[in-house]
């Protein structure tokens, strides 16, 4: 029986390619053994769970970003969280370890490097993150989402997604998922979301904008992120068009919000950028003005095939979104464009290919 065990966390970005990889590696390996490695501080605690996987926890350690204390206690973190990560591939007997980026990866990967055990990494973005940059020293076994992303031996596979995402039917499930949302039928409808995490400056503008929006006939279904959502966030109807305003805190099966929508409004994370891709959804991207510039990175291509337009962010405000959704989301033409413009930009079996490599590096 192979056994496999998956490392990644923090985001909805790490851990749905990893849920993704891990339910197709069942499909075509009956019998494979399943355990994913995850900090008691991220996204994974609910949702690996919650997709029916084993997940084993280790300490998180985060690098300071300034001089301070704490970056003096990282080399006992990293010992102590490479020996817990140690343990879990032991005691699963692991044949190969895959990693997706985030604090827990790198434990991980030192881990398997010490019991010598195969190492397979996916990037998700297009300028990767610390932990997979270390792993390129570790393993030439290196998948990625984008082209262009400067990793050694990356080779572009695109982003394992859920069957779900790629499957989707979006007319069957639009017709109950408008039910369960409280939208009506035949109105243009946008889906506002910042990703697991949410997005203080989109949430803030949509605050601004989802007054005229719907005024104009226009629902907005609002993903705010469990941080950022609050009780007396309630729904807002205007009586004159019968469109409403919908904010919920959080949505775990995203492709119930894709097939409502018309128009996305949202970070580019990758995970966002490549689903909106598979389900066809043209989407109005705003990157994340912090970090090391991935999220403009992952728009790139997206924005000049023509199936996204890019907003940035200090340029996000109520006015901004009213005077470009507003057009756009009632021209069926354009956005038909938009659609198709995306259509085949990255292979569509990344969760195939993935698991083609993690079961090379097992068998060896």
């Amino acid at each position: 029986m192979t056994s496999v065990v998956l490392a990644g966390g923090g985001t909805a970005g790490h851990t749905s390619p990893l849920i993704a990889t891990a339910h197709r590696l069942r499909e075509r390996e009956p019998g494979v053994s399943l355990v994913a490695i995850g900090t008691p501080k991220g996204l994974e605690s609910r949702v690996v769970p919650a997709a029916g996987l084993d997940l084993e926890l280790i300490d998180p350690v985060p690098l300071p970003r300034r001089l301070t204390t704490d970056l003096v206690k990282v080399p006992y973190r990293l010992r102590r969280a490479v020996n817990q990560a140690r343990r879990i591939l032991t005691g699963h007997r692991a044949d190969v370890l895959v990693g997706f980026g985030g604090y827990v990866s790198m434990p991980a990967y030192l881990a398997a490097r010490e019991l010598k055990i195969p190492i397979v990494v996916h990037e998700q973005n297009a300028i990767p993150g610390l932990a997979n940059k270390v792993a390129t020293r570790l393993t030439d076994r290196i998948a990625v989402t984008f082209p262009g992303t400067p990793l050694r031996h990356a080779r572009v596979i695109g982003m394992p997604l859920r069957s779900e995402i790629t499957e989707l039917d979006r007319e069957t499930v639009a017709r109950a998922a408008r039910v369960e949302f409280g939208l009506e039928t035949g109105l243009p409808t946008v889906l506002v979301s910042g990703g697991s995490q949410g997005a203080r400056s989109i949430n803030t503008a949509i605050a601004g904008a989802y007054p005229e929006l719907i005024a104009r006939g226009i629902q907005v279904l609002h993903v705010l992120g469990p941080r950022n959502f609050r009780d007396d966030m309630v729904p807002v109807v205007d009586e004159a068009t019968g469109a409403s305003y919908r904010p919920v805190a959080y949505v775990d099966a995203m492709e119930k919000a894709y097939a409502v929508a018309d128009l996305m409004i949202g970070r580019s994370g990758a995970g966002t950028v490549m689903e909106t891709i598979a389900v066809g959804l043209p989407s109005v991207l705003v990157p994340l003005p912090h970090g090391n510039g991935e999220q403009a990175r992952n728009a790139d291509a997206l924005v000049a095939a023509g199936g996204a337009i890019r907003l940035p962010d200090e340029r996000c405000t109520g006015d901004a979104l009213v005077d470009l959704v507003g057009p756009l989301v009632t021209d069926p033409e354009r956005l038909a464009r938009m659609r198709a413009a995306g259509r085949g930009m990255l292979p569509g079996n990344a969760a195939d290919l993935l698991c083609d490599m993690i079961l090379e590096a097992a068998r060896r």
